[in-house]
């Protein structure tokens, strides 16, 4: 490779016009990996300049050692970061590749708006952390049914709330899942059984079905009501109306008030 220091942008402009590449920054090129260096590896790309690829540029998943040694010989696709003028070499990426993919595939679940499953990677105060499409996700605590939890395999239903991309951020809500496959056996001014699981001085949370459901303290009866937890039990069940459904937000009001 020439290490003519007076190669400049514009040249390297004219030696892919003289042979008919048009290559720029943010294109996918084909290229098959030749050779490993110390930081990364180099990528014949067949535009007489060689590709770099860096190995913080491959994902954790292949930038191993072991998985080093699988890389020469073999053809994949590739990224264009930027061009190198003092190496010369077109500086490649697989990591931003697959990013860019991962975002593709997770808009068309948006889209969709479908119930997927996916897994928990860890914990934190304000809830879950998890992954889809190889991107961090969050799922926050008031979005989580803990008992719609896979024990099995660690895994719990959900549907996108926001996706993100500029700001690479993903969040998801399992309750607004649960009741996207339980939606058909509710409607507004349905009369329901439900177990109350939780007594706040606000009101009381019902489960119907996996749905936790608000039974707000104004909606339990005409009269006002001053000791709540005197007046329910954890795991009664009572009858209730559905008086609201958000199923952007997998919420559901519920009322006591004029119900035998």
């Amino acid at each position: 490779m020439s290490t003519n220091k007076s190669f400049t942008a514009q040249d390297f402009a004219s030696v892919l016009n003289q042979y008919n590449y048009n290559i720029h920054s943010g294109d996918i090129v084909a290229g098959t990996i030749f050779n490993q260096e110390s930081q990364g590896f180099l990528v014949d790309i067949g535009a007489n300049i060689a590709g770099y690829l860096p190995n913080e540029e491959i994902p954790y998943n292949l930038n191993q050692e072991e998985y080093h040694i699988d890389f020469i010989n073999e053809t994949r696709e590739f990224f264009i970061l930027a061009y190198n003028i003092n190496s010369q070499q077109l500086l490649l990426s697989i990591k931003r590749l697959e990013y860019i993919r991962a975002w593709k595939r997770i808009k068309q679940l948006e889209a969709e708006d479908i119930v997927i499953q996916i897994p928990i990677h860890g914990t934190n105060k304000g809830g879950f952390i998890t992954k889809l499409e190889g991107i961090q996700g969050f799922i926050p605590k008031s979005h989580i049914n803990l008992a719609s939890i896979d024990k099995n395999n660690n895994t719990i239903k959900c549907q996108l709330l926001i996706a993100n991309e500029k700001n690479n951020k993903l969040i998801f809500s399992n309750k607004r899942a649960l009741l996207q496959i339980h939606k058909h056996r509710l409607k507004i001014g349905q009369i329901i059984q439900g177990k109350i699981i939780k007594i706040q001085t606000y009101g009381l949370f019902i489960q119907i079905y996996d749905i936790i459901a608000l039974l707000h303290i104004s909606e339990i009866g005409n009269t006002r009501i001053k000791y709540i937890n005197k007046m329910f039990k954890i795991n009664e069940i009572i009858k209730v109306k559905i008086i609201h459904i958000d199923m952007k937000q997998g919420r559901i009001s519920v009322s006591h008030r004029n119900i035998n």
